[in-house]
């Protein structure tokens, strides 16, 4: 009966969110109001294993990549010591050396904690800079990197909490036309619960679920005289994961994650209905619906749940209302994950992701697999778009690498 729960409400889960992914409403193509935040490099997966399963990993088993997911999985390491080394690169059909680099690592203290850190680091590629088309380029090579560190620790005997602190520097500019470098200072909350369930006769199962809000931080500004700074992508993610022993040598698990970004949604600026420009006043751009996005973080992240204006200019410029109800649900993403392990040595991985065309229309499948040689892994993952044209998706053919060291516990 609980497995039958439990399938039925990821079905119902899925299909409900995957409904307001539509592109069109009533037959209107409609303007997107997608949520836009500065530093966007530390919501990228950084690891092929979630990489290959949709974006999932909250609810996965723990693995030494844990900490973008939920750091709070930590304390389930099978390892007393485990590095990790990540490489993809990124949106190569845009800019031909632009790439994501991670380094991660994680060490169990004892059986109830364990402490861990990773070092993202993401090169933009070259870039030129110039404020006229007279003007010689100045050449840049912008680059993006953030350093954290997490403490988790059991709190019963099937659930455990983590805490994790980060700091993020982003240098796009490199100092052109009077420019800064921006940097926050954020920090990570989350809990796992996993424990093992006799939902099956004749095989053992484990049922987990995680949830955790990360880059709780400071805003991003890229001039010292900035007042308006940016929201950087504070992220509430959860969802469960069911891992199956289907005998010795054959395991398979299921998992699914829902994420939400806890940043304020632009309102619906009022236009004139002759020039069809923005209406002005007193400085500032009037609101026809929603709210006012220049808040501080905490009630940023308070008013995503309720902000959206529920309502869009289509291509005639016209009004359309549909409701604030159908733009909160559609700014949930939602992430569906498969793992097949072979004597634990072997694996292949697929899954899904669904973000609503209102909100950028992020729409693909993703396949990897993995090999486990003694103390040594190594993770490759493959992303394919399901929608636009073959050959304009930018990220059409991403690939991600991981080497992964663990040093397994004799005890």
């Amino acid at each position: 009966m609980k497995i039958k729960a439990f399938l039925i409400g990821t079905v119902l889960v899925l299909l409900g969110i995957q409904s307001y992914g539509q592109s069109q409403l009533l037959g209107q193509t409609l303007n997107p109001n997608v949520i836009t935040t500065a530093v966007p490099f530390v919501s990228i997966a950084p690891d092929a294993r979630g990489g290959s399963m949709g974006d999932c990993g909250v609810a996965s088993e723990a693995d030494v990549y844990s900490m973008h997911y939920n750091p709070a999985k930590y304390t389930f390491l099978k390892q007393d010591l485990s590095v990790g080394l990540g490489y993809s690169p990124w949106l190569r059909n845009l800019v031909p050396d632009m790439n994501l680099a991670y380094l991660a690592f994680a060490k169990k203290l004892n059986s109830e904690s364990a402490l861990a850190a990773t070092l993202r680091y993401f090169r933009c590629g070259d870039i030129e800079f110039r404020k006229t088309a007279e003007e010689i380029p100045q050449v840049y090579s912008p680059n993006e990197w953030a350093l954290d560190a997490t403490y988790s620790r059991m709190l019963t005997d099937y659930l455990s909490g983590a805490v994790a602190g980060r700091f993020i520097y982003s240098n796009l500019t490199q100092g052109y036309d009077e420019s800064s470098a921006g940097w926050s200072v954020a920090a990570d909350i989350a809990v796992y619960y996993k424990r093992p369930v006799e939902w099956f006769r004749d095989m053992d199962a484990d049922f987990s679920w995680g949830a955790s809000i990360t880059n709780i931080g400071s805003k991003v500004s890229y001039r010292n005289t900035s007042i308006r700074k940016d929201f950087i992508p504070t992220t509430l993610r959860f969802g469960p994961c069911l891992k199956m022993e289907l005998d010795e040598y054959n395991s398979l698990a299921f998992m699914f994650d829902v994420t939400k970004l806890l940043v304020p949604t632009p309102p619906l600026y009022k236009r004139d209905e002759t020039t069809g420009n923005f209406v002005v006043e007193n400085g500032e751009y009037v609101i026809e619906e929603g709210m006012d996005n220049d808040v501080s973080v905490m009630v940023g992240m308070i008013q995503s749940f309720y902000d959206a204006p529920g309502c869009s200019y289509d291509d005639q410029m016209n009004l359309v209302h549909f409701g604030k109800a159908y733009e909160e649900l559609c700014e949930y993403n939602i992430g569906v994950g498969a793992e097949y392990w072979y004597n634990n040595t072997f694996a292949v991985r697929a899954g899904y992701f669904n973000e609503a065309a209102m909100k950028g229309n992020r729409k693909y499948v993703t396949l990897g697999a993995a090999l486990k040689y003694n103390v040594f892994g190594l993770d490759v993952s493959y992303l394919v778009p399901v929608n636009g044209k073959v050959g304009t998706n930018p990220l059409e053919n991403t690939l991600r690498f991981n080497l992964t060291y663990d040093l397994v516990s004799k005890k």
